[in-house]
């Protein structure tokens, strides 16, 4: 707050009331401004702009059929593209990383038999000739056999790809994490957060005693009686292409059923090294106390129609749907459980569920995420602990870019631009509107936005998923408060400046007003505390009077509830 003082010379304090405890752990991703930048080629970034020819279909099918060879880090097969062409063809374009190398492509149209195609491999783009223009309505598919040592993660999963590790006993530890390089780095794909397969198969050839822990549900291992086998892993739920994921390892399995809000049975298994079963069995029940957490705040769990999945990674975590990938090595967290899962688990429904249509709306798979952190603080440790979750993440704030900046945006710029503030700010945009339209109505706005209907929460078919942008968001909060709520998230979404509060006592009244950039409108109502007491102040216009006898001493918004210009903010609380 800035005070601005009256000839009188008297001025408005400022309190703040939070619970003094440890700071709170940062959500996976939050590190991420603190990795070196490592140059990036145009295949390891995600999201950029679609070309025309990748914008005229839409992918219906993937399956990726490969064998993997960790001594050479290296791997081969064949990865199969089934698309709806919506609006005239000339080349199928995908996206692969050129380190991997085609060898063929067939191509077929329909039910029709195959035939090579032609092909070049334009940089990061692979571009497929179709011999003729293709109208719209058909449907394609082209099987494209490629192979190669892909991209070796440096800092997965911020800078990631594969990552080779070894367990304790020397044997393999692999483990995929692209979310901000994309799936091109090892399979072909249209690299963009708009595209999400209906439908995954995985077929994936491992050295035995090797297991393979993926998406979707597990139809057989076959043996192949020369030391490998093959799973087959298939889901029937749209995925987002980063989502896809595999886990290598001699892994265990611990199992329970969960039963869903929903009703339905769901089985969860946690794939574990042999030398942590022991931590494995102790966590899996907290695992499914998060799962029920998260149901009873946002609805059923997306997936319960094929299973909950969890896979011990040599990488910290990453939202792999149906798998999260967990490394966080049983640490837990200041509030006593552990944060990591808990917070990828939540992707489940801000990421995997609700998808973005472009990078540049990001803030709502982190920001969701992290607000739900600190729903979950509150409900084990109350209110307070939930304000200081929510201070320590305003302490990460800088407020430099839009939230949402014009345009497109690939992941990169994204990483570069904002960093943390995806999460941070992000989750501070849910907090400011629970204090503007109640606790009720915000939790309300989060489970319509995740469930628009009711049939949506009780479909088990994969029609709840569904891609969205921030204004998708606005409207939900719009329609189910019943207000137009334009002004704050336009402010705080598509600017950077924050407003700041002046305070000015006036012979006998005080004035409080909002300062904005371009005296944007403004009308937060501000939260004051007069002898211990909590009283909301309308500020219609953004501004309000009052009278100095009473409010001249106030502590204004207190619990920090309204992200705004403020000297106190660049330290902690004394303890």
């Amino acid at each position: 707050m800035t005070s601005r003082v009256s000839g009188l010379g008297r001025a408005l304090s400022l309190g703040l009331s939070l619970l003094l405890l440890a700071g709170c752990q940062t959500p996976q991703g939050a590190s991420a401004d603190k990795a070196a930048k490592v140059p990036r080629t145009a295949s390891e970034d995600s999201g950029l702009e679609l070309l025309p020819e990748q914008a005229a279909y839409d992918v219906r099918h993937v399956e990726v059929a490969l064998q993997v060879f960790p001594e050479k880090k290296t791997i081969a097969g064949t990865g199969t593209l089934t698309v709806a062409v919506l609006s005239a063809l000339d080349w199928l374009v995908v996206d692969l990383d050129p380190r991997l190398k085609v060898s063929a492509v067939r191509l077929s149209e329909g039910e029709g038999p195959a035939a090579a195609a032609i092909f070049e491999h334009r940089g990061p783009r692979l571009w497929i000739a179709l011999g003729r223009t293709r109208a719209a309505g058909i449907t394609l598919k082209a099987a494209i056999d490629y192979a190669g040592a892909p991209r070796e993660a440096v800092r997965a999963p911020w800078d990631g790809s594969f990552v080779w590790a070894k367990t304790k006993d020397g044997q393999p530890w692999i483990a995929t994490a692209c979310q901000g390089e994309g799936a091109d780095l090892w399979w072909p794909c249209k690299d963009h957060p708009s595209e999400k397969p209906d439908a995954f198969t995985l077929r994936i050839r491992v050295p035995e005693p090797l297991v393979v822990a993926a998406n979707g549900r597990l139809v057989e291992v076959v043996p192949h009686g020369d030391g490998t086998r093959t799973y087959h892993w298939h889901t029937d739920y749209p995925i987002n292409n980063y989502g896809v994921a595999l886990n290598i390892a001699p892994y265990e399995t611990v199992t329970a059923d969960y039963k869903s809000v929903a009703g339905e049975t769901v089985p969860v298994t946690y794939w574990v090294l042999p030398e942590n079963r022991a931590e494995g069995e102790k966590i899996l029940p907290e695992f499914i106390a998060h799962l029920n957490f998260y149901e009873r705040t946002l609805g059923p769990y997306p997936f319960r129609g094929e299973k909950y999945g969890v896979a011990e990674t040599p990488h910290l975590g990453m939202e792999h749907q149906s798998i999260i990938a967990y490394g966080n090595k049983y640490k837990g967290g200041t509030h006593g459980y552990d944060w990591l899962h808990h917070h990828e688990l939540g992707h489940e429904w801000w990421a995997n569920l609700v998808a973005v249509a472009d990078w540049r709306d990001f803030w709502i798979h982190e920001g969701l995420c992290t607000y739900m952190q600190a729903l979950y603080a509150e409900e084990r440790e109350g209110a307070m602990a939930y304000h200081h979750a929510m201070y320590d993440s305003r302490r990460r704030i800088k407020n430099e870019h839009p939230m949402v900046p014009a345009g497109t945006s690939s992941m990169v710029k994204m990483s570069d631009t904002l960093g943390n503030e995806v999460y941070m700010k992000g989750s501070w945009i849910v907090h400011m509107l629970r204090y503007l339209v109640g606790r009720d109505q915000a939790g309300e706005v989060l489970r319509r936005f995740a469930y628009p209907t009711e049939a949506a929460a009780r479909s088990t078919d994969g029609s709840a998923c569904r891609i969205v942008t921030s204004e998708d968001f606005i409207r939900t909060a719009n329609t189910v408060t019943g207000r137009d709520l334009g002004w704050f998230f336009n402010f705080y979404l598509y600017q950077p400046k924050l407003p700041k509060l002046v305070a000015e006592i006036e012979v006998d009244k005080v004035v409080l007003r909002w300062e904005t950039p371009e005296g944007y409108p403004f009308p937060m109502p501000v939260e004051v505390e007069v002898d211990g007491r909590l009283e909301r102040i309308e500020m219609p216009g953004g501004r309000a009077e009052l009278d100095a006898a009473r409010y001249g001493k106030a502590k204004l918004d207190p619990n920090l509830w309204i992200l705004k210009e403020t000297r106190l903010m660049d330290v902690m609380p004394p303890r």
